[in-house]
C-alpha cells in the first residue's frame, strides 16, 4: 500500500498562484512513477474516501451546515450518501471496467487480436462549485480515482468551510502526493488553468465554464463541463397533481433551491393550473409550516451577494406564498410566482433559488414550443399519467437528462450517465461513465510474425491485386 502520509501540504491562498506550477509538477511526477496505475492503489483511495465519510461526518455536516445552512438530513442524503452510494458501486465493478475489452477483427488484419484498453490519463484538475460542495468535488474524485489519474482539486472558496475541511483532513486519508488541494479564490484558478492538466472537470455557471475551456484549448486539454440552465418542469391535465405538487416542490426547495438541477419553472396546462398552484401553496406550508424560518428542514442562501440577487428576481408576477427575506440570516423564503411574463429577468435567467414561477400554457405542444425555443436544459421533468404525452415530450425535447413524475432522482442512479447538452455542458459522470471520462479508450492490435504474406507488400501483380481488392 502507498504512504498516505501527510508531508504534502494543501496549498493555501495564502501561498500564492506561485506555488501552483511545483504543486502540479509534483502530482505528475507521482503519475509518471507508475504508483498509481494499478487496481490496487486505486481501490487503496477509494477505501480512504470511504474511511474519510465514515470518521469524519460530523465535521462534515458542520462544514456543510455553517456554508449553506443544510438540514441535516439534507446534507447526509444529497453529499455523504449520495457519494458513498457511487463508490460501492464503482468498487464493486472496477476490476472488470478494467479488463482490456476484446474486439473482433476484420479479414485483412487477421491472424491477430485486438482489444481496447481503459488507461488513465495523467493528471486531471476538479473546480467544484459551493452549492453542494462535498458532492461536486468527492465524486468526480472517485471517477478520476478509479481510473487511475492523479488529481488536483480546487473546492469553491464560496463554501470557504468545507474548503477548509477539505484542505486540512484528504491529505491524511489519500496518497498525498497524487491528490493536491488547492485554496483560494480567482489568482489560484486562474494559476490553475495556465497549468496543463490531461482533462479538466468543471461544475459551475457557463460565464466561468468558457473561460475554462478556453484556458484548457491552449494545451488541447480535454474537458468536461457540467453547467445547468433552467430545467422546465411540465404537468399535463393528467396528472396526479396532489403528487405531482410534493415532488415539484420537494425538488425545488432542497437546498433552498441551489441545485444545478432544480425545476426552474413550471409550464403546467391551463386547465388544471389553478388547482396546482392551490396545492404547491398547501405543500410548501406542510413541509416547511406557516414560518419557514423556523423550520429545521430549510437550508439558507450561501452569502449575501447571492441573497440580494434572488431578491431582485421578485419585482414581477403575482406572489402566492414566500416573497420576503432575510439578508442578515441569508434566509429567502419559499417562494412560488404566477402570472410571470416570459421576459421578466426570473424566466430568463437561471433561479438557484427558492423562488418558483408558474406558468399557464394551453396544450403540451405550447409547452414544448416554450422549451425548445430557449437553450438546451440540463435537466426536464414531466408530469403526466398519459403515457403517450410523456413520449411525446421526451421526444420533442432535448436536455441533459429527464425525469418523468419526479424531479432529479435520476442523479442517483448509478447506471445513468449525468452531463448536459449545448449550453447546460459536455460530458458525463457518474458510475462507469466518470470511469470511461477519466480514462483513455487505447486501441491495441496484436500480430505475429510468423505469417507474412508477401502479396502484401509491393510489387503488386495483377493476381495481387485482385486479391487484395477482395481483402480490403
Amino acid at each position: 500500500m502507498p504512504s498516505l502520509g501527510t508531508s504534502r501540504r494543501p496549498v493555501s491562498a495564502a501561498d500564492g498562484a506561485s506555488a501552483i506550477p511545483a504543486l502540479v509538477a509534483s502530482a505528475r511526477a507521482r503519475f509518471r512513477s507508475g504508483a498509481t496505475r494499478p487496481l490496487r492503489w486505486r481501490l487503496d483511495q477509494l477505501d480512504g474516501v470511504a474511511r474519510f465519510f465514515g470518521e469524519r461526518e460530523r465535521e462534515i455536516l458542520e462544514a456543510l451546515h455553517e456554508d449553506l445552512g443544510k438540514p441535516s438530513i439534507e446534507a447526509y442524503g444529497a453529499e455523504l450518501s449520495f457519494v458513498a452510494n457511487d463508490l460501492a458501486h464503482v468498487r464493486k465493478h472496477l476490476g472488470g471496467w478494467m479488463r482490456a475489452e476484446k474486439v473482433r477483427l476484420p479479414l485483412v488484419a487477421r491472424p491477430g487480436s485486438s482489444e481496447v484498453r481503459r488507461e488513465p490519463l495523467g493528471v486531471v484538475l476538479i473546480i467544484a462549485p459551493w452549492n453542494y460542495p462535498f458532492q461536486l468535488l468527492m465524486a468526480p474524485l472517485v471517477a478520476a480515482l478509479a481510473a487511475g489519474n492523479a488529481a488536483v482539486l480546487k473546492p469553491s472558496e464560496v463554501s470557504r468551510h468545507t474548503s477548509a475541511l477539505f484542505a486540512r483532513l484528504l491529505p491524511r486519508y489519500l496518497d498525498a502526493q497524487a491528490v493536491r488541494v488547492v485554496e483560494g479564490g480567482v489568482p489560484e484558478t486562474t494559476a490553475l488553468l495556465a497549468e496543463r492538466f490531461d482533462h479538466v472537470f468543471y461544475t459551475g455557471g457557463g460565464r466561468v465554464g468558457r473561460i475554462v475551456m478556453r484556458a484548457a484549448a491552449e494545451h488541447l486539454t480535454p474537458v468536461t463541463l457540467e453547467l445547468g440552465g433552467k430545467s422546465p418542469c411540465i404537468v399535463h391535465r393528467s396528472a396526479d397533481l396532489d403528487v405531482a405538487a410534493r415532488r415539484i416542490a420537494w425538488g425545488k426547495f432542497f437546498n433552498a433551491g441551489q441545485t444545478c438541477v432544480a425545476p426552474d419553472y413550471v409550464l403546467v396546462d391551463e386547465r388544471v393550473h389553478d388547482a396546482l398552484v392551490h396545492r404547491l401553496v398547501a405543500t410548501v406550508r406542510s413541509f416547511y409550516g406557516d414560518d419557514p424560518e423556523t423550520s429545521p428542514d430549510y437550508a439558507r442562501i450561501v452569502n449575501v451577494q447571492h441573497h440580494r440577487r434572488l431578491m431582485g428576481l421578485l419585482g414581477e408576477g403575482q406572489v402566492l406564498c414566500g416573497g420576503t427575506g432575510d439578508e442578515a440570516t441569508r434566509y429567502l423564503a419559499p417562494t412560488i410566482l404566477r402570472d410571470v411574463p416570459p421576459s421578466a429577468p426570473v424566466m430568463e435567467e437561471e433561479i438557484f433559488g427558492p423562488i418558483l414561477p408558474v406558468v399557464a400554457v394551453s396544450d403540451v405542444n405550447a409547452a414544448l414550443r416554450f422549451v425548445n425555443a430557449r437553450p438546451h436544459p440540463l435537466a426536464l421533468y414531466v408530469f403526466a399519467g398519459d403515457a403517450a404525452v410523456q413520449e411525446q415530450v421526451l421526444e420533442g425535447t432535448s436536455s441533459g437528462g429527464a425525469v418523468v413524475n419526479h424531479c432529479m432522482l435520476h442523479l442517483a442512479v448509478p447506471d445513468l450517465p449525468f452531463g448536459g447538452v449545448g449550453e447546460s455542458g459536455m460530458g458525463s459522470y457518474h458510475g462507469r461513465w466518470g470511469f470511461e471520462t477519466f480514462s483513455h479508450r487505447r486501441g491495441v492490435l496484436k500480430k505475429p510474425t510468423r505469417i507474412d504474406p508477401p502479396i502484401m507488400y509491393p510489387p503488386f501483380s495483377r493476381l495481387a491485386k485482385a486479391v487484395l481488392r477482395r481483402l480490403l
